[in-house]
């Protein structure tokens, strides 16, 4: 078995730094045009040259997505845009559109091609098409099982990459049309209103205005609500089936989640191909994934379909179990002082548990706070506010304080 790689979100630079230095094999990112991701932060044409310099330099491949359903108007400005994404370095650039897929093997036909989980590759004589059209790699549906993925992997020279955490979308493969019925914005061109997490109530038609709700078993009435996708558990299997790249989702995540689930997959894909599955044990990196925030977790349809077992009822809709508190900017040890940047409230005597982009969680009880004069404080309530704190060892920058909450 070849090692697959892992791939990670960047919705913005300091995620993308976070990814990389966190143990990602390669990043897909979204310029502010063509991408699916909006909402998320996003990167200038400075900053993607700037994203892909860093990433270059700790060896690690960026993917650039320009994966919307492109119209018309669109074909007139991507040739522009393609030229930009291949002047910053990428290494690839992540597609749906057929047509754009053509347009970027006209203009920039040595540059990879990763096709878009949104083209719905469900089948091996799909994959084969489109690897006879010059596509590098294919990111496969989420709705496909184990040995569907290991069909194709038997009939297609292409790389297949698949993912394995994050969110999953209740219309196939993404292609909603929900946002662009409720809310005028279309999901297929990056601007999804995440219509199917919203509660939803029954009209029966002679009785307007009389809302009728949705029960299971009393848990609520998200019936269109699908839980998170997390297959660390079966990091063996998905390698022995020749995936090439298992991929995160998350690109509108926050940095504490990108840190946590980025890193727990790294230890468990590096300790399974160094002592195999019969020493393996992914509980760990499992309770390591548990906390940060998320839905409750399912192995989606890659041992059939999932029915009722993928969809999450209740109304608490999310699991949180810690507070991301603060991220460290730099560490004086001259005087054992930590600079951390506020991202949640906390204060002197908080329980802390850091993480770090190498080892193990450390634990900390913080004695101390500093504002940036040197004044002892008792809490550090705003945002984004620069305080120092006293850590007994030296901290890499990037990494995060966090407060349990339970």
């Amino acid at each position: 078995m070849k090692q697959p790689e892992l791939l990670a979100p960047a919705g913005d630079l300091e995620k993308l730094k976070v990814a990389v230095l966190y143990g990602a094999d390669a990043v897909y990112l979204g310029g502010r045009l063509f991408g699916l991701r909006a909402g998320a932060g996003n990167f200038s044409e400075e900053e993607m040259a700037a994203g892909v310099r860093f990433a270059h330099e700790k060896g690690v491949r960026v993917y650039i997505t320009v994966n919307i359903f492109a119209h018309n108007s669109d074909l007139t400005v991507l040739p522009g845009y393609l030229d930009t994404v291949r002047a910053a370095g990428a290494d690839g650039v992540i597609v749906s559109d057929p047509g754009v897929v053509e347009l970027v093997r006209k203009f920039h036909p040595a540059l990879p091609v990763h096709l878009s989980t949104q083209a719905n590759t469900t089948n091996w004589s799909a994959a084969r098409f489109w690897e006879k059209q010059g596509v590098s790699r294919i990111i496969l549906a989420r709705e496909l099982s184990l040995d569907e993925i290991r069909e194709i992997r038997e009939r297609v020279g292409v790389e297949l990459e698949v993912f394995v955490h994050g969110a999953m979308c209740i219309s196939y493969s993404g292609r909603c049309l929900l946002s662009n019925y409720f809310a005028g914005r279309d999901a297929n061109r990056g601007d999804c209103a995440q219509s199917c997490r919203w509660k939803y109530a029954l009209v029966e038609e002679t009785r307007p205005g009389v809302y009728l709700p949705f029960e299971e078993d009393e848990k609520g009435a998200y019936i269109l609500s699908s839980r998170d996708l997390c297959l660390i558990r079966h990091i063996p299997e998905l390698a022995a089936a020749g995936v090439s790249s298992f991929k995160i989702e998350g690109r509108m995540k926050s940095i504490h989640y990108v840190a946590g689930v980025v890193k727990a997959y790294r230890e468990a894909i590096d300790a399974f191909f160094a002592v195999g599955s019969g020493c393996w044990n992914p509980d760990a990196w499992l309770e390591e994934i548990s906390k940060v925030s998320h839905r409750e977790y399912t192995t989606g349809f890659l041992f059939g379909n999932p029915g009722a077992a993928g969809q999450h009822y209740h109304s608490k809709i999310y699991r949180r179990r810690y507070s991301f508190a603060g991220l460290v900017r730099g560490y004086d040890s001259h005087t054992g002082l930590a600079v951390v940047e506020q991202r949640n409230r906390f204060a002197a005597g908080d329980e802390m548990e850091i993480l770090t982009p190498t080892g193990g969680p450390l634990k900390l009880k913080i004695s101390a706070i500093y504002d940036e004069e040197g004044n002892s404080i008792e809490a550090a309530p705003h945002p984004q506010q620069i305080v120092r704190i006293p850590v007994q060892r030296e901290l890499q920058e990037y990494s995060m304080l966090r407060k349990p909450l339970e």
